[in-house]
């Protein structure tokens, strides 16, 4: 019983492993997106993405930590994700993000 549970640490550890270096290799090509996408709504849709990416690669961790420590990490990004996401939509959409009326 204890060869079986050894072996699927080993196997969860490999997989995370491999699915961190994946989602870094993701990374790494979004930033060159973000940076030299051929309009703003590519480099809102990559930074999107990016954000995403962090939120898998926190947890991964968590998971090769075997902690539960890192989901409010993940909730966290998840909500500052969402705030960026409506104020750029917002930002490209009419070019401001607070309206202000001088009336």
């Amino acid at each position: 019983m204890d060869e079986i549970l050894d072996v699927t640490q080993k196997l969860i550890e490999l997989s995370a492993t491999i699915s961190i270096v994946a989602v870094a290799i993701s990374i790494i090509m979004l930033l060159y997106r973000a940076t030299i996408g051929p309009t703003n709504p590519d480099r809102a849709v990559a930074l999107d993405i990016i954000g995403v990416n962090l939120m898998a690669i926190a947890g991964l961790i968590a998971i090769l930590l075997v902690t539960t420590k890192f989901n409010d990490v993940v909730l966290l990004i998840g909500i500052l994700l969402f705030i960026g996401t409506v104020g750029l939509a917002k930002f490209l959409e009419k070019g401001v993000i607070i309206e202000r009326d001088l009336d």
